[in-house]
């Protein structure tokens, strides 16, 4: 059994807005879970839900196979870490970690033992009598979240904690939660729309746009088998490149390139003559020059962005636009025509018309 379940949830705000629709997700025990979408899909106001802030419009919240739509936020034994910090500006560091077991009422000699023991995990220790105005972004955050698992409850629920760190930051609190969840085993919903974040953390992604699930899985089954346009679009960096057009005499035009439908789909070619179909892949997919199994492309680079360990390049051709991501030591000049390969089984193709994939 589940350690959560949730069946059928649904969103309906009294003006008739229709938030969430039927999602559907069992969560084991200790699972690291993360929803991901752009902004107003969906994925906070879940989490809401989940943690009794929101109530559920319909369909069923089960806690170890009991359903709980209809308990508390305390009853739910859940902790949440919120996009704002939500520190007690006039508390020191050390009071606001032992805040909740205060007021639970805590003995006090258990509770410095359970917020140094905290404190050490975060690495706080020597900023226990400080107040936070005199913290860092991250040590702000770090507290926050010394807040939430110092009350060993059963889920933790973070709502974008990161976003108002900056880059550097960012990457550390990353390597920090991975480590904080390997280090309690405790079972982790996390909401983001930094697609990083939910590949670089998650057991399983849920990709949510407007209100509906997209897909579920794991980073690697989300980054090599996405089943639609959009989640295959959304995960990646630089995005994965998308072509459409219509498939005449077998083949579509990537510019002046003709594309052989053939060599991806075999016999299905012919269910989609004259009909629309996108052809995509993924920038660090290609090889410069020609390869065999491989479509062949020509095209003319337009701009070029050195990052260090790659090169991305921007091509042009003709109308169609992609961007490519190479080796920075064969980094060709603007303006200049290139040549490049796409394996065959790099390639994705989606029904122009339901953008699913094309199996």
């Amino acid at each position: 059994m589940a350690y959560l379940t949730l069946k059928n949830i649904n969103k309906i705000y009294p003006n008739g807005y229709h938030a969430v629709h039927d999602f559907n997700l069992e969560i084991e025990k200790g699972e690291f879970i993360v929803f991901v979408g752009p902004s107003g899909c969906g994925k906070s106001t879940t989490l809401r839900m989940i943690a009794g802030l929101e109530d559920i419009s319909n369909g069923d919240f089960l806690i170890n196979g009991n359903r709980a739509n209809e308990l508390g936020p305390r009853e739910r034994e859940v902790a949440m870490v919120f996009q704002s910090y939500a520190l007690y500006p006039q508390m020191t560091v050390f009071d606001n970690i032992a805040f909740g077991l205060t007021l639970q009422g805590v003995d006090e000699e258990v509770i410095e033992r359970r917020v140094k023991k905290t404190a050490a995990i975060l690495g706080l220790t020597d900023y226990l009598d400080r107040l936070p105005r005199a913290l860092s972004g991250g040590q702000r955050q770090r507290v926050a979240i010394g807040r939430a698992i110092i009350r060993k409850v059963g889920v933790f629920l973070m709502d974008e904690p990161l976003s108002n760190l900056d880059a550097k930051q960012r990457v550390t609190m990353r390597s920090e939660i991975a480590q904080i969840h390997q280090e309690t085993g405790a079972t982790t919903i996390y909401v983001t729309h930094d697609q990083t974040e939910a590949m670089t953390l998650a057991d399983r992604i849920v990709v949510m746009k407007d209100g509906y699930v997209q897909q579920i899985g794991s980073p690697y089954e989300l980054y090599f088998n996405p089943v639609n346009v959009f989640v295959a679009g959304f995960i990646g960096e630089p995005p994965m490149n998308f072509i459409r057009g219509t498939v005449k005499g077998g083949k579509i035009s990537f510019g002046k390139n003709q594309l052989d439908v053939a060599a991806k789909l075999g016999n299905k070619a012919a269910k989609y003559e004259g009909k629309e179909i996108v052809f995509g892949f993924r920038p660090e997919a290609i090889e410069l020059g020609s390869q065999s199994n491989a479509y062949q492309v020509k095209a003319v680079v337009e701009l070029t962005e050195m990052l260090g360990d790659n090169t991305n390049i921007y091509i042009t051709a003709d109308e169609d636009k992609a961007i490519l991501k190479v080796d920075p030591h064969d980094t060709p000049e603007v303006d200049t025509d290139i040549a490049f390969s796409i394996p065959y089984e790099s390639v994705y193709l989606f029904d122009g018309e339901t953008e699913m994939v094309i199996q």
